[in-house]
């Protein structure tokens, strides 16, 4: 019954073949859907020659590099995003004057679509790195700042009540109390930012598509009508960003213990 228990916990063997079983349950009903001619292999490509393609992407299309650049891009983008919207998230959280000035702004941005967005950037930054490192952070940033002002509003009173009570200057008060408090919780709002990061990733990169990366990888595919090789390339960013969830989950682990206790 634990396997049906309502928000229950599987232990870790059932837990491991459960996700096994996952696994082979989805790759088997791709094949089931190819199998019985719902969709042709020219639009959703047999499992196996998703994964025969692989070495061909490494050895003819120079993966290696073209990933390298994609996490560069990532990279740069997302600490830009992250350095601007800490920086004003905490200004506009802590002082009442920029957050009534930037209140509305900050609700409508939100609902800004970002794909037109690109052209625009392009017209002022150009179609080269710089452009496609904007265009990202910018990306991020317009759901992340707004979380960073959540997450100080959520700190609660009794504790800066209780530092205040032994005399702490503000400035005390944010540096022991609000920083720790919002760095805690809003490093796995960061961390789930990475897909929406590698979204558009993928459509910066389609742009001047010369420069490389994975993005273009796929437009080249695309091109050359080949699906196998664009569905490689999808499990690829999965996998690209699975480690890099995996790697901010250990550091975040790390820095706050306390979370994991």
């Amino acid at each position: 019954m634990e396997l049906i228990r309502f928000k229950g916990a599987l232990p870790r063997k059932t837990r491991g073949a459960t996700e096994l079983f996952g696994i082979v349950l989805f790759i088997g009903l791709w094949y089931l859907l190819v199998a019985l001619k719902h969709y042709k292999p020219s639009v959703l490509p047999l499992p196996h020659k998703v994964f025969l393609s692989i070495p061909d992407l490494w050895e003819r299309y120079h993966l290696l590099r073209h990933a390298g650049y994609s996490v560069l891009l990532n990279l740069l983008g997302y600490f830009e995003a992250v350095v601007i919207s800490v920086l004003f998230g905490f200004i506009i959280g802590l002082c009442p004057v920029f957050r009534a000035l930037s209140e509305r702004l900050l609700v409508a941005v939100r609902f800004l679509p970002l794909t037109p967005v690109l052209g625009v950037m392009s017209g002022l930054l150009g179609i080269g790195l710089n452009m496609k490192v904007q265009f990202l952070a910018l990306g991020i940033a317009v759901y992340l700042l707004p979380v960073v002002v959540q997450r100080i509003d959520e700190v609660q009173n009794v504790y800066l009540d209780t530092v205040k009570t032994h005399g702490a200057t503000k400035w005390q008060a944010i540096r022991t109390v609000i920083i720790p408090d919002v760095f805690s919780r809003l490093s796995d709002d960061v961390r789930v930012l990475i897909a929406i990061s590698w979204t558009y990733i993928v459509i910066a990169e389609m742009i001047n598509s010369s420069d490389g990366g994975i993005g273009s990888m796929v437009f080249v595919a695309q091109k050359q009508s080949r699906a196998d090789m664009v569905f490689a390339l999808i499990v690829i960013i999965l996998a690209i960003g699975f480690v890099q969830d995996k790697i901010m989950k250990w550091g975040d682990a790390r820095i706050y213990r306390h979370k994991f206790a």
